[in-house]
């Protein structure tokens, strides 16, 4: 089973693409543009979910980091 939460490779502009049960979520610029969008999907601790592979899913470049690839 993969993670419910996934967070894109940068773009070449910067920012990463987060889609949330495979629906585009926006573009994330840091940690809390991601919690934004998960709390605007129903899940209020979204801050505690970020580091738990279970939950989300990095892809492409190192976790927490948005700059451009």
């Amino acid at each position: 089973m993969s993670a419910p939460i996934v967070i894109h490779r940068p773009s070449p502009t910067g920012g990463r693409r987060v889609t949330i049960h495979g629906q585009i979520a926006g573009l994330a610029h840091d940690d809390h543009d991601v919690t934004e969008f998960l709390r605007r999907a129903g899940l209020p601790d979204a801050e505690t979910l970020l580091d738990q592979p279970e939950w989300v899913e990095w892809r492409g470049g190192r976790a927490h980091q948005y700059a451009a690839a």
